[in-house]
């Protein structure tokens, strides 16, 4: 039977909504992942939390490797809104990061009923790194954070700073899930590391992405 994953992306275009510093799906952590599913045969779908067209962040775009990447530039000019997907009928979720899902991710409904389902199911739930924002104050149906008692990785307070970004962001995306009872596990920045515990496949930034959709891959088969 042929596997499916949801690959979930951001609709939020702008940091701190200002018009000189647009943001958006970063975009081979979406890109990357879809590859590697479609290669391994699997059914992706992509939503977000509005459906419709997905900013990609404009540092995410390099001539070369965005010329690889025009079937899925196409698909996110009109991806399905979450609330419509039957998450039911998926093997696995993806979530793809860029600094936008630091705003429409975190307390999103449609997501927190997904994550709810799929940690109580014990399907896989995997992110890439801002893409782990979807787990922030998520809680499952018996009330405790979705990431408690869970090893995982995610873009790491140290990268945040890195760029210059870390007062601009809502929350510090380690210290949030750390304040949820994550283990927070972080690896040298910038460089690939993945953490997998139980159902949770997650890697930490953008060099990370084709690692973690490997890792579902692999869990799948």
């Amino acid at each position: 039977m042929t596997k499916s994953v949801l690959l979930i992306v951001t609709n939020h275009d702008k940091i701190n909504n200002d018009e000189d510093k647009p943001t958006g799906l970063w975009l081979s952590e979406a890109a990357e992942p879809y590859h590697v599913f479609q290669s391994a045969g699997f059914k992706v779908d992509i939503a977000s939390p509005k459906g419709g067209s997905v900013p990609l962040d404009p540092n995410s775009l390099d001539g070369e490797e965005a010329e690889g990447d025009n079937e899925i530039i196409k698909l996110l000019q009109n991806t399905k809104r979450i609330k419509d997907m039957v998450y039911e009928g998926y093997d696995a979720i993806f979530f793809a990061g860029g600094h936008g899902t630091m705003y429409d991710f975190p307390g999103q409904a449609d997501i927190q009923n997904i994550l709810a389902f799929f940690k109580d199911d014990g399907r896989i739930i995997s992110a890439v790194c801002h893409g782990p924002a979807a787990f922030a104050d998520a809680k499952t149906k018996d009330g405790k954070y979705v990431v408690d008692g869970v090893k995982l990785t995610g873009f790491t307070n140290e990268e945040e700073k890195s760029m210059g970004l870390l007062d601009d962001m809502p929350f510090a995306l380690q210290s949030k899930l750390e304040s949820n009872g994550a283990g927070f596990v972080v690896g040298e920045a910038m460089e690939e590391h993945i953490i997998t515990d139980g159902n949770f496949i997650t890697g930490q930034n953008p060099a990370s992405a084709e690692a973690a959709a490997r890792a579902v891959v692999n869990r799948l088969q």
